[in-house]
């Protein structure tokens, strides 16, 4: 790129009668167009190659942050809202992605600077340091505006993570809201928090405006400053050395505008790689205690617990569950019963690995099938639902709808088990959608199965058919823990915790 104002200037001097040898406006020539082809073809390289890096760094990011949030500790989730890592996701993952690209302008705006300086004291001398001390000044002029541009970022950041958090629980519970009667006071509080980040926003883009002011401003500050210099210093001016100084300006007339859209992407880059960072550090589920193993031919119990003290928190003195020991050999039913509150679900996901197991040890053997006590349904078909990713076993598919006791509900739906259920099954009831989350959990034929309760969203009449279909006679060779409130069902059990 630099070899333009280079080239111009010997135009100049040959269209003077300053040819140096006979056919050097040719060999200019061709020097021009191959510069030009060389300059295109190696920007053309760095634009897509720096964009490969950072679309690989935003993917290696999102995959990280997907992972840490799977990993979080009870506590860490209290800290962390589902607004905050969309966030970091969408926004702070982008713009670390975005920083490869604008890296590389820093080393190349400093050193195409550096070119043209050496150019401008060929041209116009000592003028060259009016030019220079102008530089400087406007770099200058710009370290407490970036100090002030990074301050503002980071609250506009924290203001976007409550704005979000505010929306996401809306959405999510629109229907509570709208039984209540709750929508102005919700509307209300997000106004609140749109006008926070709204003044944030204005705080960063008023700084952004003072960059792009004193930049775009520079070449013309330095081109008067120069000339004046050399009319001071009474440096002739002849149409060689005013053109290349010309031409030199312009050469480096872009990379100084963008500047302030480095010094922005810079700033932001390092905001989003602290939160991300912190997010990060956050505490992780201690699993230390939990161990499974998926061989099951060489041992005498599918689950066991010995001495295992259990919390939702990282407070060893206050745990939930104190003192628990279990043994449940492999094939045996047991019933878990108790008041609300008790530790019921804490202990099934214990076994999970879901809650940090403090002290003792807890060791589960063979494949588990999980079904909570509120269903889990995503978008997409009934049948997509329950396969959840297997393959389709046409004999053993049918089989699960008729434990689950799905067949009579698939026959009202337009399109049998292909009908769209919609987002968390909004078209279908509490009652159909734990049957679903029954059906893919016994697709999955596991080992164990940890059933939460899966009974209370459905009558007396099909929890009876479910429990004599679908546990007794579909899970009678596989482990079973099952809370219940039913004490009907107690009987059928080996045991009762």
């Amino acid at each position: 790129m630099s070899s333009g104002p280079l080239l111009l200037n010997s135009f100049i001097e040959i269209g003077q009668g300053k040819e140096a040898f006979k056919y050097e406006r040719y060999v200019l020539a061709v020097s021009l167009f191959l510069s030009k082809i060389l300059e295109s073809f190696t920007q053309r390289q760095w634009f897509f190659r720096s964009r490969l890096i950072g679309l690989q760094v935003r993917s290696m990011l999102t995959a990280a942050i997907y992972k840490k949030h799977l990993r979080l500790s009870n506590v860490a989730k209290k800290n962390h809202s589902g607004g905050e890592i969309m966030n970091h996701v969408t926004v702070d993952a982008y713009r670390i992605g975005e920083f490869p690209f604008w890296f590389h302008q820093t080393w190349t705006t400093s050193l195409q600077l550096c070119l043209a300086l050496i150019i401008l004291i060929h041209s116009v001398k000592l003028a060259t340091v009016a030019s220079l001390v102008l530089i400087v000044l406007t770099m200058i002029c710009n370290a407490p505006v970036a100090k002030l541009q990074h301050k503002h970022q980071s609250k506009l950041m924290v203001a976007q993570d409550r704005r979000l958090k505010a929306y996401s629980e809306a959405l999510m519970n629109m229907k509570v809201l709208k039984l209540y009667a709750w929508e102005n006071h919700f509307k209300n509080a997000i106004k609140t928090l749109r006008k926070e980040e709204s003044k944030r926003l204005s705080s960063v883009q008023l700084q952004k405006s003072y960059n792009y002011f004193l930049f775009w401003m520079s070449p013309v500050l330095v081109s008067a400053a120069t000339f004046w210099a050399c009319y001071l210093l009474q440096i002739p001016l002849h149409a060689n050395n005013v053109f290349t100084f010309l031409a030199t300006l312009r050469l480096v007339q872009e990379p100084i505008r963008v500047i302030p859209d480095v010094i922005a992407v810079i700033i932001d880059a390092k905001v989003g790689f602290a939160r991300i960072v912190k997010f990060l550090a956050a505490p992780e589920l201690q699993t230390e205690n939990v161990r499974k193993m998926s061989n099951m031919a060489t041992i005498n119990h599918a689950i066991m617990i010995r001495s295992a003290n259990i919390s939702w928190e990282m407070d060893t003195s206050k745990p939930t569950l104190k003192n628990i020991d279990l043994d449940i050999p492999p094939g045996k039913k047991i019933a878990i019963c108790g008041e609300v509150g008790s530790g019921k679900s804490t202990l099934l996901a214990t076994i999970l690995g879901e809650v940090a197991c403090m002290d003792g040890t807890v060791e589960v053997s063979g494949s588990i099938a999980y079904d909570s006590q509120t269903a889990w349904i995503q978008s997409g078909t009934i049948r997509e639902n329950i396969l959840f990713g297997s393959s389709m076993d046409d004999l053993r598919y049918k089989e699960t709808l008729h434990r689950c006791s799905l067949g009579k509900d698939l026959e009202l739906l337009p399109y049998g088990d292909m009908t769209e259920i919609g987002e968390r099954g909004v078209n279908l009831s509490g009652g159909q959608k734990q049957r679903i989350q029954l059906a893919r959990a016994l697709y999955k034929n596991a080992d164990i199965y940890l059933l939460d309760d899966p009974f209370s969203a459905v009558d007396a009449k099909t929890a009876t058919s479910l429990f004599n279909e679908y546990v007794m006679e579909a899970l009678s060779e596989k482990t079973v823990l099952l809370v219940t409130h039913q004490v009907d069902f107690l009987p059928a059990f080996h045991c009762c915790l």
